[in-house]
């Protein structure tokens, strides 16, 4: 094997050598470091700036009867100064926040940390409500998903899985890339955190790539950026098809839920989001091999012989299946069970993931010991500021402010038809993936604002929130706009350019697709209102 990087000792086919641990530290680019240097400064000053120095009539003079229950209710406590005081306050906070997430000119963590302390300082929330979010119930899904995806991973349950399906189903090209659409679909109905799953499948594709010829750097092709981007693809929409695929789809559940005063559940997320997802998994397997990154006959076939034998290799050290490794599964196979029955027996996914993690951590019963347990807590410090965030826009009402303020703008008046909402809106959310960082905060954002939106308009809430709802994890075009991205990034498989070119394609593609869905498949389910579309 002539590759340079075993002459230097680096075994591309070693799985151990793309452990999240074993990734280099990414350098950024000139690019990157002058955004990053210009972070802080900019910061500082559009927080000055919007508290101190630029009027702003919309948060200045307020309409108490526009506002949600919660607002006005302070509306009403504090009185219309002191009210629209802590609006500014909140605007001044969110904008200098997001430029820190965006600009990465501190830890994102960090970021959080400082928001929390400034709206508390700000008055905008008090130090009880400031610091409880980390109590929050997505919160504490998200550490028990965490849990419980330790749990197959020390066991070698999901590495065992993948490992099989891959030697089993991945004879070629084609179909490797079938198999993993397949098997982050099945690890997407089992973890909720696409950080985890895009830890149990690195190892799995960076040494494929290496069969193929890429290993990264100087050693880039088309299979590897491919391969790589497909899974981040895969990752994140694969999250996309089941509310408990991530914390943010069942935040928007939530809030959903809460808006209509109905029920929303995992069936129903299922009958919505499953067939969109599927289908874009595979839309974004042909776009990427066939157009933006299309194989030659020279990377269709492998490069390093015995490569596939490798992980058959490592497949046979895991050893027979242990009784670990069955307990795990079928732990996890009873909670997705009750995840997918919540609409009959009524309990909440936290609750079931409660009840699962401390199955799993109970000692001669269960399956895993705390020590063992992965919980990135500079990941949930920094989700517990996006919910912080979400907690000052409860307060203030800052999003259907801003948006009853942008209809007025535009004049846009009660008779105005729901294709020009619904294309505003999702094309809104879609996009604002490419500036925000976090799915969290996009959630509590633009959740709320199609939610008051729909009232606004008078049409149901379903119509235009659910569609929303449903663009959440699309968070791949760049590096800093999801854990997973970041980490795959780390890689070194695709530029900045390969990533934009096919992030922003796949989004233009979903974009037209969640469109297409609206005045199809939503409305045969009831959620679109009849005759509002009229494309067809």
């Amino acid at each position: 094997m002539k590759i340079t990087d075993l002459e230097n000792g680096f075994d591309p086919l070693d799985m151990h050598n793309y452990r999240m641990e074993n990734l280099p530290v990414r350098e950024k680019s000139k690019v990157e470091q002058r955004i990053a240097q210009i972070g802080v400064p900019l910061a500082i000053l559009s927080f000055v700036l919007i508290m101190w120095v630029i009027p702003l009539p919309f948060l200045e003079n307020l309409n108490p009867e526009t506002l949600g229950k919660t607002a006005k209710a302070t509306f009403e406590k504090l009185g219309v100064e002191a009210f629209s005081r802590i609006n500014i306050a909140m605007f001044a906070v969110f904008v200098s926040s997001v430029i820190l997430w965006m600009t990465e000119a501190i830890p994102n963590y960090l970021t959080s940390l400082i928001l929390i302390i400034t709206m508390v300082f700000t008055g905008i929330l008090p130090e009880k409500v400031a610091y409880a979010q980390l109590g929050h119930e997505i919160m504490w899904l998200n550490i028990l998903s965490f849990i419980l995806a330790s749990m197959l991973v020390e066991t070698g349950a999901a590495k065992r899985f993948a490992l099989w399906f891959i030697v089993r189903f991945g004879h070629n090209a084609t179909s490797i890339f079938i198999s993993f659409i397949l098997i982050n679909i099945v690890l997407s109905a089992f973890i909720s955190a696409t950080t985890a799953k895009a830890a149990i499948l690195l190892p799995i594709f960076m040494v494929i790539a290496a069969v193929y010829g890429a290993t990264g750097g100087k050693h880039k092709n088309n299979f590897g950026r491919n391969i790589v981007l497909q899974n981040l693809f895969c990752i994140n929409i694969g999250a996309s098809a089941f509310v408990t695929g991530s914390g943010a789809n069942l935040l928007a559940a939530s809030l959903i839920a809460g808006a209509t005063g109905a029920g929303f559940f995992f069936q129903d997320w299922l009958i919505v989001a499953f067939p969109v997802s599927l289908s874009l998994l595979f839309i974004g397997w042909i776009v990427g091999t066939r157009i933006i990154f299309p194989l030659s006959d020279a990377e269709r076939v492998p490069h390093i012989q015995g490569g596939m034998e490798s992980l058959n290799e490592e497949l046979k050290k895991l050893g027979p299946v242990k009784f670990e490794e069955i307990k795990a599964i079928v732990l996890f196979v009873v909670i997705l069970a009750l995840w997918a029955t919540d609409k009959y027996h009524g309990i909440s996914a936290t609750a079931v993931a409660f009840v699962g993690a401390i199955v799993a951590l109970l000692p001669g019963i269960g399956v895993v010991k705390w020590n063992d347990v992965d919980i990135p807590w500079h990941l949930l410090i920094f989700s517990a500021g996006a919910y912080t965030l979400g907690a000052g826009f409860n307060v203030t009402d800052l999003p259907a402010i801003t948006v009853n303020a942008f209809f007025d703008a535009l004049n846009l008046g009660s008779n105005t038809p729901f294709w020009v909402l619904y294309i505003i809106l999702t094309g809104t959310m879609m996009f604002s993936a490419i500036l925000f960082q976090s799915k969290t905060m996009r959630t509590m954002i633009f959740v709320p604002i199609a939610i008051g939106v729909a009232q606004r308009f008078g049409f149901g809430i379903m119509s235009l929130a659910l569609p929303v709802a449903l663009l959440i994890e699309h968070v791949y075009v760049l590096p800093f706009n999801s854990k997973p991205a970041l980490l795959l990034y780390s890689t070194d498989h695709y530029s900045f350019t390969d990533t934009f070119k096919f992030g922003i394609a796949m989004m233009i593609i979903s974009w037209l697709i969640i469109i297409l869905m609206g005045e199809t498949y939503y409305r045969f389910l009831g959620y679109t209102p009849n005759g509002v579309f009229g494309l067809f």
